[in-house]
């Protein structure tokens, strides 16, 4: 078979064709391509996805090969995903109401997670490597810069049905600003704001409050996480009264039962009446720490006004997103590039928002 093949120095070269004929990727079809990428999910690494495919499918690949197609692959996810080209695995007016005759609910999460990276110190001793394999006529690719510190955050969300049944999840190495940008996107295709319930369930970290209240003005409420919540409660009890002290115990019951049953007014009063029974400095110092965490996010805590309404108060589904996108990534000796990272993260996400098999109907139609 013989085509037209353009190249350019500036622009690279033109894979319309073979994108059409299904021989993209350097004659790769669609179904080893998808094949590849399901191997590559795992955690067990490229060697041993290598292995399966070899053993499974009778596809002799090798692991580097495999790790070039792959994250090529998770690009091309990325590149479908923002130019809108794939349709979201649900709507949200038909697909998250609460009971065939109720209202329709959509809950959003956001975080950041660290990930293992290659710094530049690495990858200068790669680089050195490679020289000594370039004598011998080997052939490299380009090496991407290493970043500057062994682990990066990167930003996850997840839009999710009261069940957790139906979801949309978003991952991205970028700033705040760009995974804002990411979720505002992606609501807006979800129809986020046709639903009749819009909340969110967030942590508390002030970058995330910032981002939903810019990009997603329709959320009817912010709720923090009532774990976190606990979280300082529990450190100015371990302050105050010693870890894991029988009073201790009891400070954190009490105030966690008033924050649920009566919000964060009530909660705020308790702590200031403890606060005044001591002269110590460091006590008072824990409870003022707990008092200024709770006012600045009081907005987000009116737990017995969500609860009646029946929604939840806990981000578990966020929190389990950010291990399930990155546990790919955390292997034992793992290491990656930012273009990798995102590259097998959008193909993870991609599986998690149950758009897999749509995705890859998509490419087997082009080819």
């Amino acid at each position: 078979m013989e085509r037209v093949y353009w190249w350019s120095a500036n622009g690279g070269c033109d894979q319309t064709i073979d994108r059409l004929i299904g021989i993209v990727a350097d004659r790769v079809t669609t179904g080893v391509r998808q094949m590849c990428c399901r191997v590559a999910v795992s955690q067990q690494g490229f060697a041993k996805a290598s292995e399966h495919l070899k053993n499974l499918a009778q596809i002799s690949i090798s692991h580097e090969r495999l790790r070039v197609i792959v994250e090529s692959e998770g690009r091309q996810v990325m590149k479908v995903q923002s130019a809108g080209l794939l349709e979201p695995g649900f709507s949200v007016v038909d697909d998250c109401k609460v009971s065939p005759d109720g209202p329709s609910r959509v809950y959003a999460g956001v975080d950041g997670v660290k990930v293992p990276m290659v710094t530049a110190g690495e990858k200068l001793k790669r680089r050195k490597g490679r020289g000594r394999r370039k004598k011998r006529c080997i052939s490299v690719g380009r090496m991407h810069r290493g970043a500057d510190n062994a682990y990066k955050e990167f930003k996850i969300a997840t839009i999710y049905d009261q069940l957790n049944e139906h979801r949309h999840v978003i991952a991205t190495s970028g700033n705040h600003e760009v995974l804002g940008r990411l979720v505002r996107r992606q609501a807006a295709r979800l129809g986020v704001g046709k639903a009749d319930q819009k909340i969110a369930i967030v942590d508390g970290a002030e970058w995330i409050a910032k981002q939903l209240n810019s990009k997603l003005p329709m959320l009817d409420a912010v709720v923090l996480d009532f774990y976190h919540l606990s979280e300082h409660v529990w450190l100015a009890a371990h302050k105050c009264f010693g870890q894991g002290s029988d009073r201790a115990k009891e400070f954190v019951a009490a105030i966690l039962h008033i924050a649920r049953h009566q919000g964060a007014g009530s909660l705020l009063a308790a702590v200031q009446l403890e606060r005044k029974k001591y002269r110590t400095a460091g006590k008072r110092k824990a409870l003022d720490e707990l008092i200024g965490y709770v006012g600045h996010r009081a907005s987000m805590c009116d737990y017995p006004t969500y609860e009646e309404n029946g929604w939840q108060i806990g981000s578990g589904p966020t929190e389990a997103m950010c291990k399930v996108l990155t546990y790919r990534l955390k292997g034992s000796g793992m290491r990656w590039d930012r273009h990798g990272a995102d590259a097998m993260m959008a193909l993870v996400a991609l599986q998690q928002s149950n758009m897999w098999k749509s995705y890859w109907d998509g490419q087997k139609h082009a080819a």
